[in-house]
């Protein structure tokens, strides 16, 4: 109740009590005139009150004073209670709620990006078997450290040596067949030279026409066949010493397949699997012997996601962590990328390169790798809460110059748990929501209060806190 409004209760009850005293007063009447008609009917005399005009009247007056007196005291008051009341409730409903709003600002010029990635060896290799035989001796086992051409394992092949041997033999039977060719060319030249002089001197002869024409033509005819076959000699040496040639191929073919007894390591390395034992048959091409990985430098890779795969470059830095040692980080770079998306997950293949000097990281290995970057116009930044995910799309209720609210689309960046990175549809400086609600609707009219200004302590003496 406000100071200065006469009590209601108080008021309805005067009225009351001016109401009793009027019933009582007409009560009193009516016993009078009761009592003169008892005495017109000869009962005792009784003196009957007679009021003047003016006194019915002064009653009448005085008893309609009373009424309005009543009246006034108890219903007006009543009414502007009431009037107050409704008042106070119209002026809440028409006043804007209080909401709190935000300041989008940009998020950090550093792009932290940590991705999990798989190390492997930069370069691994199988190592098979490349003659038939039984493995003699083994000479490296799993994890061995063994440099390039370092004999890993013998081979014995019976069978690949009785080759060898039968291919000399072929071979020096193709060079003798060449020398016997070569001598039959020499012998044939001597006889095909004496056959030409002798053709020659017939020639003269006949011209003199000492001698018949008869045996010159056979001494020419002579001639002529001993050219004839002193070209086919030729012939003979010719395919002999392509006959010697394959033979030599034949046997350098086995010679080297014989040096593959001895297996040896392609490169530096460490074995990382060996599949044999002493006495286990081989076969050419198919038998894996052991398998070696090149860990002195590793390999690790990411999948970028299609948001972040602009940032990357090869030379950028990385860094490198493993949950099996804590607080040791291991530094390495950006080799190459895939420049190609994956159409199944939207990624960029990323291959970091990882020096390893001591051995410390493994093929196989699980990885965190920070790929931060610095970037040049980095997108705003909003609290999680203030995300609408309608079936439009994500939206934010952002506040607008006449403090009207607008769902604006937007579209959403990295998502760091409690902050969601927006890379269209805000910027800087827009006024928006951190936590709308259900009650976010378009068009509604607040009164935004800053997170900032509701912070702010009141001063000293104010009436907050009382």
């Amino acid at each position: 109740m406000r100071h200065g409004e006469p009590d209601l209760p108080g008021s309805e009850l005067d009225a009351s009590t001016t109401e009793e005293t009027l019933r009582k007063e007409n009560q009193a009447l009516k016993r009078q005139i009761e009592q003169l008609k008892g005495t017109s009917h000869g009962g005792p005399s009784v003196k009957i009150w007679n009021p003047s005009n003016a006194t019915i009247w002064s009653i009448v007056f005085l008893t309609a004073v009373l009424l309005v007196v009543a009246f006034l005291a108890g219903y007006i008051p009543l009414q502007k209670r009431r009037a107050l009341i409704v008042a106070e409730a119209q002026q809440q409903g028409e006043a804007l709620p209080r909401v709190e709003v935000v300041e989008v600002g940009r998020s950090s010029r550093s792009s932290e990006m940590e991705l999990p990635g798989n190390i492997q060896a930069i370069t691994e290799a199988p190592i098979l078997a490349r003659a038939d035989g039984y493995l003699q001796r083994r000479m490296a086992d799993i994890g061995d450290r063994v440099h390039s051409g370092q004999p890993l394992a013998e081979i014995e092949a019976p069978e690949l040596d009785a080759q060898v041997q039968q291919a000399k033999a072929n071979l020096q039977q193709a060079q003798a067949a060449l020398d016997e060719a070569l001598a039959n060319y020499g012998q044939g030249k001597s006889t095909a030279e004496l056959a030409r002089v002798t053709a020659e001197r017939w020639g003269r002869l006949v011209a003199r026409g000492v001698v018949s024409k008869q045996e010159n033509d056979q001494y020419q005819a002579q001639y002529q066949a001993q050219a004839a076959n002193l070209q086919a000699l030729e012939k003979a040496i010719a395919a002999q010493r392509s006959t010697v040639s394959a033979a030599e191929a034949n046997l350098a073919r086995l010679e080297k397949l014989q040096s593959y007894l001895v297996v040896k390591a392609p490169f530096d390395g460490v074995i990382t699997l060996r599949n044999v034992d002493a006495g286990v048959l081989v076969n050419a091409g198919n038998t894996l012997l052991f398998r070696i990985a090149q860990t002195a430098t590793l390999r690790t890779y990411v999948n970028v996601p299609q948001a972040n795969a602009g940032s990357i470059r090869p030379g950028q830095t990385a860094h490198l962590s493993v949950s099996n040692l804590p607080g040791r980080e291991f530094t390495g770079a950006v080799a190459r990328t895939a420049n190609a998306l994956d159409p199944n997950s939207r990624t960029l293949l990323v291959e970091v390169h990882v020096p390893n000097a001591d051995g410390a990281l493994l093929p196989g290995m699980y990885a965190r790798v920070d790929l931060s970057s610095t970037r040049t116009n980095p997108p705003t930044l909003i609290p999680s809460e203030a995300l609408i995910v309608r079936a439009d799309g994500a939206r934010v209720a952002m506040v607008r110059s006449d403090h009207t609210v607008h769902l604006q689309p937007i579209q959403i960046g990295r998502d760091y748990g409690d902050r969601i990175e927006v890379s269209g549809g805000l910027k800087e400086g827009d006024i928006i929501i951190p936590n709308p609600g259900d009650a976010a609707r378009e068009g509604l009219k607040i009164d935004p209060v800053s997170l900032a200004e509701k912070a702010t302590p009141h001063p000293a003496g104010s009436g907050a806190g009382k």
